[in-house]
């Protein structure tokens, strides 16, 4: 009898030798950030191209941007520019002074009826229109943080020149500046004064600054048109593709919908949204609605979030269901997908990275396009394309270095590809000055996540580059991606989403530690 428990209690303690002796092993933990030893490089655009709208046109990428500038690429890397500056003698845009009495007339001008300190013609997007057989480019001229004015202008070409047809919607306007706008003939007058005028003048808590415009097509082929700066927040008009003008509906206030301005889709309040951008994604069959938050200096916090809809006009909201109102907190909503962030193989941090548009190529991939200010004693700003990939749940999950032509594994990736130490950040959900600086976590064979002060679990899906990470008991969900970093490198990342913020990591060797 003796001897069967002895036998039995050796063979128990064989068996849990022998699965130890297949346990993954504990990797020797160092969570000490240390970057000094890994190359860096500044892959500089070449350009100066601020709130940067991205178009493709047979082999060549396109960004238009405010102040007159434009670039075209054939990489969305290297950028060479077109155009910069106002006057007639601008390429792009300079056959807007052809017209420059009727096309400053509002605003935009030391001239115009609410004067400007200089000329400002901002914030461009640029459509090839089929029925027109034109390039519509939809941009703003702007005096003041609220007088405004939406306008278009044709083009046979994308490189131009774009010729001035007219002027769409107005902002900023009080009881005497009215009457030099479209206004009244879509409003009647008691009820616009009584509507968007009051004893401060324009009322723009509650209706839009007409900046920020920006096209985009709906699932059944119709145009609209999004736009909104801050002020009463973000407003959607249709488009009439025949003439590339605005559709004004029919008053329905219990819809949120302004006879004159359009559905409100959200902000309010005078709250730092702005640069809306919408594109549908027949893949995931959502509308993503891009915007800004913060203020675009350096320190000024500038990031970017998204928002999603089943519809073009809404309601759209984000990862938590919510959406900001004139009430709202508003860095509470929307994903952040980029802020202010240091990464390895960056000389310098990346800061006020915003105003972004966004493009679907012809091979699928998704990408965003932004500008982005640096951690340096400067204003200069330079554009950036990274590519983006949705994760299991339809969200978008930004990859951490701008794109170098890197194409993720559609069968994903082997766990000893991807387990072991990263360099990571969490972007939050904060709007300041302050960088995400990277940190350390362990992702290790088994599924085991470590970081200096806690523990989680990590899971790939079978067959696909899906990751959920888990930390403090809260699931994010996203991406792995071979890709380079800035310096060339080769590097493994992941990029997961949750809770309204966006977490990156960086790899430097292709096998486990």
């Amino acid at each position: 009898m003796k001897k069967r428990v002895l036998s039995a209690l050796l063979a128990s303690v064989l068996i849990v030798l022998a699965l130890a002796s297949c346990a993954p092993a504990e990797p020797d933990y160092d969570f000490t950030v240390d970057m000094s030893g890994i190359p860096t490089q500044n892959i500089g655009s070449g350009v100066s191209v601020h709130d940067p709208s991205i178009l493709r046109v047979g082999d060549t990428y396109y960004i238009y941007g405010s102040h007159m500038a434009s670039a075209y690429s054939t990489d969305m890397m290297n950028w060479k520019k077109m155009s910069d500056g106002y006057g007639a003698a601008n390429p792009i845009f300079g056959a807007i002074y052809n017209k420059a009495k009727e096309a400053f007339a509002y605003t935009g001008s030391t001239s115009s009826v609410i004067p400007a300190t200089g000329d400002a013609v901002w914030a461009p997007d640029v459509k090839y229109n089929e029925k027109l057989g034109k390039y519509v480019m939809y941009y703003c001229t702007s005096s003041t943080f609220n007088a405004s004015n939406l306008c278009y202008a044709f083009s046979d070409t994308p490189d131009g020149n774009f010729e001035w047809q007219g002027a769409l919607i107005y902002s900023g306007f009080d009881e005497n500046t009215i009457r030099y706008t479209d206004v009244l003939d879509y409003v009647d007058e008691e009820t616009a004064l009584s509507r968007y005028v009051n004893g401060q003048g324009y009322n723009y808590l509650e209706y839009p600054n007409a900046i920020d415009p920006t096209l985009f097509t709906d699932a059944d082929g119709n145009d609209w048109l999004v736009y909104g700066s801050w002020s009463g927040g973000i407003f959607l008009l249709e488009i009439d593709e025949e003439t590339g003008k605005v559709i004004h509906p029919a008053d329905d206030p219990d819809n949120n919908v302004d006879a004159y301005f359009g559905k409100k889709l959200l902000g309010g309040g005078h709250k730092s949204i702005e640069g809306p951008y919408i594109l549908y994604d027949k893949d995931s069959g959502y509308y993503y609605l891009f915007l800004s938050y913060g203020n675009l200096q350096r320190e000024g916090g500038y990031q970017m979030r998204v928002f999603r809809s089943e519809n073009p006009d809404g309601p759209y909201v984000d990862m938590n269901g919510g959406t900001p109102d004139y009430r709202s907190n508003h860095g509470d909503f929307g994903l952040k997908l980029s802020g202010n962030y240091m990464l390895p193989s960056l000389p310098r941090a990346y800061m006020a990275t915003g105003h972004n548009s966004a493009l679907i190529d012809n091979d699928g991939k998704r990408y965003i396009a932004y500008h982005t200010r640096f951690d340096m004693d400067s204003e200069a700003h330079s554009p950036r394309v990274h590519q983006y990939l949705l994760n299991a749940d339809g969200w978008p999950c930004m990859l951490p270095y701008q794109t170098q032509g890197e194409t993720v594994s559609p069968t994903g990736y082997s766990e000893d590809e991807v387990a072991g130490r990263y360099y990571y950040i969490n972007q939050g959900t904060f709007i300041g000055k302050t960088i995400s600086q990277p940190m350390i976590i362990y992702l290790n064979k088994g599924g085991k996540a470590k970081i200096e002060d806690e523990e989680g679990t990590w899971s790939m899906d079978k067959d696909s580059y899906f990751v959920t990470i888990t930390l403090s008991d809260k699931e994010y969900k996203g991406v792995f991606c071979a890709m380079k970093d800035e310096a060339g490198a080769d590097v493994m990342t992941f990029s997961v989403v949750g809770y309204n913020m966006s977490l990156w990591g960086v790899k430097y060797d292709t096998a486990a530690e």
